[in-house]
């Protein structure tokens, strides 16, 4: 970690190297935290989102919604929400706001990451799929059973 926070951070020349570092902190916070317990988990856990989020700010202000690396956060950051925090809604919201930017921007795609980009936007799907499904379900597990 203090790699990333002396030497990659803080010297990265680019925006797109920034937000890929501060994304890479994210997930080693969020995989800490999936072993974590107590005052430990809460501080990775929190950790990992100020990266996330810090990403993400940088990534609307300055890159594509198509750009690979910004779909790439936004599909990390909501399995966060999703996994670690254990909010759908903010997963779902996060993930499907990424989508939806995403698909009213594909024809700016470049050919050099139309592959990424588009592989990344079925994961982003995909996940949307499986947690309205798993809403749907608990819902209808919640709902009393009248003949």
């Amino acid at each position: 970690m203090d790699l990333l926070d002396k030497h990659l951070i803080g010297k990265a020349e680019n925006v797109e190297s920034k937000v890929f570092y501060l994304k890479m902190q994210g997930d080693y916070y969020r995989y800490l935290a999936e072993a974590a317990a107590g005052d430990e988990r809460r501080g990775v856990v929190e950790k990992s989102e100020q990266s996330y989020q810090k990403a993400l700010e940088l990534a609307r202000e300055q890159m594509q919604p198509t750009h690979p690396i910004r779909l790439g956060l936004a599909l990390n950051f909501s399995v966060f929400f999703y996994e670690i925090l254990n909010a759908p809604d903010k997963a779902c919201v996060l993930a499907k706001q990424a989508f939806d930017e995403a698909i009213a921007e594909l024809d700016s795609l470049n050919e050099d990451s139309y592959k990424d980009s588009t592989l990344i936007m079925q994961l982003l799907r995909d996940n949307l799929t499986l947690w309205t499904n798993d809403d749907d379900q608990l819902e209808q597990a919640e709902q009393p059973n009248v003949e």
